[in-house]
């Protein structure tokens, strides 16, 4: 009877034993997957704008932004095809809109009643739906890139995220002056708005400053995609047609602010042998490294990109909000001293840039110093070519 027992006993704890690996396993398959398990300390939920996650630009850096965060917080993004995770630290969880960005509202509600604590709008377009949602999530903390609110109106758990693009333009502004043989440039804008303005008249001002034959009306071309956001950001055939246009005028670098439109940029610079600059994230590294020869190709014709790191505010901010448990309503402005806002310099375009990249960096620091402060607006730019002669 006695040896009865004692089988039962080993089979029961055999058993019992078994039962513990399966549930071990099971947890280190969901791990594996891209999931986490635990409470996070941290839930940030994102809305990219339109164009999404592939963009090659804008929602790219954002995004960039939350892989950092996960590797030097310890966090995961949720539903993330690549199934980043470094821990458990914090939840990440991105949402795109549809086209058009109608249900961008929607998307940002969605995250504050799943419990997401900060909730990143990345796009001046979620300017008046922060605002609806933040007022309905006192609890919640909202961030919104390239826009803000006016003090009265600023709400107490909103930040803004903002750059001085102007400075990283003008950089890439004296490069295109630098570089051109036609003395002739252009620029082109997803929109004519007063952020896009900032692309474009700090490149001015930077070609302006270092090539006096820029300075001659006509010199610089300047166009916008549309006035339409459904039509402006993610719409190459028309940034093809726009930019073929101003190299057919004898323009031999143009510099894009489109987000994905600029793509149809590329297109014309490898179609009609000429030079093109790319924005928000290094686009010719990420072109020249793609399976894709036709991508491999136009990245050939990408003198620089000018870099706005959004993954740094990004990041910047998850890292205050995981460190602080909270973040101020306030408005966080990055540029070159901050390390927001360059230029490109890698191992694919360094032989064309070389040769200027002392000068370059110079102007660089002086704008850090303060002794060139970078015009913003038409006025300040039509100052600033006032006090450059001719």
């Amino acid at each position: 009877m006695k040896k009865v027992f004692t089988i039962i006993t080993v089979l029961a704890l055999v058993l019992t034993l078994g039962l513990m690996g399966c549930g071990q396993s099971q947890t280190s398959n969901q791990n594996s997957g891209g999931q986490a398990s635990g409470e996070p300390k941290l839930k940030v939920g994102v809305v990219f704008d339109i164009g999404g996650r592939g963009d090659k630009s804008f929602n790219d850096s954002a995004y960039r932004g939350l892989v950092k965060a996960a590797k030097e917080l310890g966090g995961y993004i949720k539903d993330d095809p690549d199934n980043v995770n470094y821990g458990t630290n914090i939840e990440m969880k991105y949402l795109e809109p549809k086209q058009g960005g109608s249900d961008r509202e929607q998307l940002l509600r969605k995250l504050a009643e799943n419990g997401y604590d900060l909730v990143i709008g990345v796009g001046f377009a979620f300017t008046d739906a922060i605002k609806n949602v933040a007022k309905d999530f006192p609890n919640v903390h909202f961030a919104i890139i390239d826009s803000c609110y006016s003090p009265d109106e600023h709400p107490a758990n909103v930040t803004c995220l903002l750059f001085k693009e102007q400075e990283g333009s003008f950089l890439v502004g004296a490069i295109a002056g630098y570089k051109t043989e036609t003395n002739k440039i252009g620029f082109i804008g997803g929109m004519d708005i007063p952020l896009i303005r900032k692309f474009m008249v700090g490149y001015e001002a930077g070609a302006m400053y270092v090539n006096p034959e820029l300075r001659k009306d006509g010199a610089i071309m300047t166009a916008f995609v549309s006035d339409d956001p459904g039509q402006a950001w993610n719409n190459p055939p028309k940034g093809k047609e726009i930019a073929i246009s101003q190299y057919d005028q004898g323009a031999d670098i143009i510099y894009h602010a489109a987000g994905g439109t600029g793509m149809g940029v590329f297109e014309a610079a490898l179609e009609k042998n000429k030079w093109a600059i790319g924005v928000d994230s290094d686009q010719g590294l990420i072109l020249a490294t793609s399976d894709q020869e036709k991508d491999r190709e136009m990245a050939k014709h990408i003198i620089t990109s000018m870099l706005k790191r959004v993954d740094t505010a990004v990041y910047t901010i998850i890292k205050e909000m995981y460190d602080n448990g909270k973040v101020d309503a306030k408005v966080m402005e990055f540029g070159l001293k901050e390390n927001g806002v360059g230029y490109a310099y890698n191992d694919y375009n360094k032989d064309l840039l070389d040769p200027i990249k002392p000068q370059v960096d110079e102007l660089k620091q002086k704008i850090i110093n303060g002794e060139i402060k970078v015009p913003a607006t038409d006025d300040e730019l039509q100052q600033f070519k006032a006090s450059l002669g001719q």
